[in-house]
């Protein structure tokens, strides 16, 4: 539960139909296993006590008692697990009968939840033997006390508050207003659906998509189990299929027919969870005045061991179709953005210096598809490259024919004289190879740019990315400003896969010659060319030895701004998917680097240029990221020195 992780688990268990005994015993042995794995919430289908196929069965007294006897003995059964269980029953009470959700922890029953909406349809019709949920919460006699019964409970963890837990059964999710709506609204953050839901051709896609968006339009985690082997099969087969999603993602599933275990284990971010519902403000609140009891219950807090995924690359797909659909979709973007920019500034030219690296690249590629939207002629693109004292043959050469292959303006301008006598103006010797050195050369091809532009009626575009823009590995007023940024929340570890994407479009159109100067930038190291090449003419300078793996930055970025985690939460996340290519040290070393230099330049990204966003997380300061430029780091850093004083 440390970080707001709590596990839970679906359960499906074997039954037999009407054998309350039987089920009962095979509740408990796998209730058994769920606690021995430290599952916290343990969800199981719908009348599982005494199976869901039972039909006129129901009416039967020594089936209702057999349920109730059954949950007595669950109850007594699983008293010392560290677990909240939601088990299916029948529930009579007065002249009604009830589909129910029985809320257990701790030896003792919390509530009754009944199911809201009664289907009367083909091969479901409940409303035969079952009542809907009353409108009002009332009390109910059980054992020796009472219990509350109706869908306005929301069970609430005392030890961890923001746990917070609804229950609502099959058909409530299908309909047009599922309970979880209110629920969700009301403050619960889990949503458990105990459900029996047959498989024919096709349902198990719909059923998935019912889980992923109830859970992305409630923002809220949800466990969803459906009965299976047991259950009668006169008419209809049921398949077992488990769910367990948040926010939109599946992040656990039993695949209908898979009976290799009755249980789908994993763990829910409320923390994640809770972040999203106080940053969107759109979502809905408990606005119709009903009046929801909370009941409480004890869990102890304990360190969740993971057993999800967690995506070590955030911004990049693993599929390779995915991948390639969301590159054209940024490009598409870009271009886009930038052709609009272009008719509304009346640009007649599109000016980028074009070094030979992956952004400058990707800017360019940009560049030309914004002019074919445009029907502009793409010599009207003016690439420039500026080579100085770090520039490369290789980047020189790569520059150079990525122009001609796209059929741009070309023009090099060599800046070392006019930077040299920049350090003779300033009294800066050359020997120094400090900042000044370096940003001297940002900032002459930055003006150069800009004059060109004006002299051509042109539009000056940015090349900087996003994970650039985090770090502030950008000159001030130099490659840092533009007139738009095409880059702007592009990252860096998807500019690469971009690039590629777009060459192995030309590859596959049969334009071999651009495709492998594309396949070269790629392969080139990435560098602001800003020091002297080594002996043998390579690049001396290489970013990712200065301010660390763009891996992990992108990882701890992401993180950060889309769920706003803390420093202890994105080292324990990056130790768990990225901990087989860093060791601890490394990890928490570049997590330093990158959270000093992300507060520390807030500054520039106070003035950053427009430029598209593309994805999730964006740090225009018109948009998604407002910071004070003096905002201190302090809080975060104290929690990075607490991590590494358990590393020593």
């Amino acid at each position: 539960m440390k970080h707001g992780f709590i596990k839970v688990a679906s359960a499906s268990p074997e039954i037999k139909v009407a054998d309350t005994i039987y089920n009962t015993n095979q509740c408990i042995e796998t209730a058994h296993k769920a606690a021995e794995k430290e599952v916290k919430i343990l969800v199981f289908p719908e009348l599982c006590i005494t199976s869901y196929t039972c039909s006129d069965l129901f009416y039967s007294e020594k089936l209702l008692k057999g349920a109730v006897e059954g949950l007595k003995k669950y109850i007594y059964a699983t008293a010392e697990y560290d677990m909240v269980s939601i088990i299916g029953l029948p529930f009579a009470c007065e002249d009604k009968l009830y589909n129910c959700a029985a809320v257990v922890c701790g030896g003792r029953l919390l509530g009754l939840v009944p199911k809201k909406n009664i289907p009367n349809y083909s091969e479901f019709y409940e409303a035969r033997q079952f009542a809907p949920s009353p409108d009002m919460n009332y009390s109910v006699r059980f054992e020796d006390s009472y219990v509350m019964l109706g869908t306005r409970q929301i069970f609430v963890c005392n030890s961890l508050p923001s746990l917070k837990i609804g229950a609502e059964i099959c058909e409530d999710l299908w309909c047009s207003e599922p309970p979880s709506c209110t629920l969700t609204a009301a403050g619960a953050v889990i949503v458990a659906n105990l459900s029996a839901s047959n498989e024919t051709i096709g349902k198990e896609e719909y059923r998935k998509n019912l889980v992923k968006m109830q859970s992305a339009r409630t923002l809220c985690g949800y466990i969803y189990s459906s009965s299976g082997l047991g259950e009668s099969t006169t008419d209809i087969v049921f398949s077992s299929h488990c769910i367990i999603a948040e926010n939109g993602t599946v992040i656990a599933e039993k695949k209908p027919f898979d009976f290799s275990s009755d249980l789908l284990i994993s763990e829910i971010d409320i923390e994640r969870l809770i972040y999203d519902r106080r940053r969107i403000n759109t979502y809905s609140k408990n606005t119709h005045g009903e009046e929801f009891c909370e009941i409480e219950f004890d869990l102890q807090l304990t360190d969740t061991e993971f057993t999800r995924y967690v995506d070590p690359h955030p911004f990049v797909p693993d599929d390779n179709s995915e991948r390639d659909k969301r590159c054209e979709t940024i490009l598409s973007i870009q271009s886009a953005g930038l052709a609009q920019r272009i008719k509304c500034a009346h640009a007649k030219h599109t000016v980028v210096g074009i070094s030979g690296g992956l952004d400058s690249c990707l800017a360019l590629l940009v560049m030309a598809k914004a002019a074919d939207l445009l029907n502009m002629p793409r010599k009207d693109i003016i690439a420039l490259t500026m080579p100085c004292f770090g520039t490369t043959s290789r980047t020189k050469n790569n520059a150079s024919v990525l122009c001609s292959e796209l059929g741009v303006d070309f023009r090099c301008i060599d800046i070392q004289g006019a930077v040299n006598r920049h350090f003779e103006d300033i009294g800066h010797d050359p020997k120094s190879r400090n900042v000044v050195y370096e940003n001297s050369q940002a900032r002459e091809r930055t003006q150069i740019i800009m004059d060109i532009a004006n002299a051509e009626n042109g539009l000056a575009v940015g090349t900087g990315d996003l994970s650039e823009l985090a770090l502030g590995w950008a000159t001030y007023n130099g490659d840092h400003m533009s007139m738009y940024g095409v880059n702007a929340s592009v990252p860096k570890t998807l500019v690469r896969h971009i690039v590629k994407y777009f060459a192995d479009t030309e590859k596959k159109g049969g334009n071999e010659a651009l495709a492998n100067v594309l396949y070269d930038i790629i392969d080139t190291p990435v560098s602001p060319e800003l020091l002297p090449p080594d002996e043998n003419g390579n690049i001396a300078q290489k970013t990712e030895d200065l301010v660390g793996p763009y891996e992990l930055h992108d990882f701890y970025l992401y993180n950060m701004l889309r769920f706003g985690f803390s420093p202890s939460k994105l080292y324990r996340l990056a130790k768990y998917s990225l901990g087989n290519i860093y060791d601890n040290n490394t990890l928490i070393k570049w997590l330093e680097v990158f959270i000093k230099r992300f507060f520390a330049q807030q500054f520039k990204r106070s003035c950053m240029p427009d430029g598209p966003k593309v994805g999730s997380v964006s740090l225009s300061p018109r948009g998604d990221w407002r910071m004070p430029s003096d905002a201190s780091s302090a809080l975060w850093l104290e929690e990075i020195e607490e991590i590494k004083s358990t590393l020593k």
